[in-house]
């Protein structure tokens, strides 16, 4: 298998939900190493649903390539590869300075190779054949004990320092609280649910207003402009305008950054 038959750290496509961020509001990066095509197919195709960006090696030697490329969030590793065995892998990368959390897979159930497998870095362990659903559990768990991501099922979207409580309907951008309206309000939940993600007039349309204004996208100019007097004045903008694409909202730049005002 190829690192190029699978999704590799896009959003293109992404659902309009994902579940994990991490704590700057970019999606989780995750790197899938197995050499059983299909399995590694599912398994990327599983973590990305769950709104992560996923690379995915057929060996030890490529998954060592990418995790210097790429600096995953999470890597799922197979023991079991053609070229050297995912202990060594794990080992490698950690003395290469790599720290985060590893989910190894494999047939292999004796108590000593779990051990092994705890013993050279590893988290946790799953012993094929395993569900899907079990493995996205463990990810999620990972995750969460590695401080990794900042926003999950609890109603709370976290993007920089904004937050967005979807059950008190409250919204605060450094701590201090901003008053929006019930429209300003669902469309900043749906940039905020899609962060650094750039959407179209017609998709704001239509998942914010439920219908087609029939050509009418200055309603979306109008709510643009009220959130970000309301989001942005005074502060360094989140909310930027990509000329004839559409508007994306992501972290403001540190002020050793720069970033560019939309």
């Amino acid at each position: 298998m190829t690192s190029s038959s699978v999704p590799s750290f896009t959003t293109v496509g992404r659902p309009d939900q994902p579940l994990l961020a991490r704590p700057d509001g970019a999606p989780v990066r995750a790197l899938v190493v197995d050499d059983e095509l299909n399995l590694a197919e599912l398994l990327t195709t599983a973590l990305w649903l769950e709104g992560m960006d996923v690379a995915a090696a057929p060996d030890g030697a490529s998954a060592l390539r990418l995790a210097r490329e790429t600096v995953p969030d999470l890597v799922v590793l197979d023991v079991m590869l053609p070229d050297m065995d995912g202990f060594t892998v794990l080992r490698r990368l950690r003395a290469q300075g790599a720290r985060m959390p590893v989910l190894f897979l494999t047939a292999r159930d004796a108590v000593e190779d779990r051990v092994a497998g705890l013993t050279v870095g590893g988290d946790d362990y799953v012993t094929k054949p395993f569900s899907l659903e079990e493995v996205v559990a463990r990810v999620r768990g990972l995750l969460r004990r590695a401080g990794a991501v900042t926003r999950s099922e609890d109603g709370v979207l976290v993007v920089g320092d904004l937050e967005l409580y979807e059950d008190a309907h409250e919204v605060r951008r450094g701590g201090v609280e901003l008053h929006l309206t019930v429209t300003e309000f669902e469309l900043l939940r749906f940039f905020m649910r899609n962060p650094r993600r750039v959407l179209s007039k017609a998709q704001i349309l239509d998942r914010v207003w439920n219908y087609d204004f029939g050509g009418q996208s200055s309603i979306v100019e109008l709510y643009v402009s009220y959130l970000r007097r309301k989001i942005d004045k005074g502060r360094e903008p989140m909310i930027h305008t990509l000329r004839g694409v559409g508007y994306v909202l992501k972290p403001a730049a540190a002020p050793d950054e720069g970033g560019v005002r939309g």
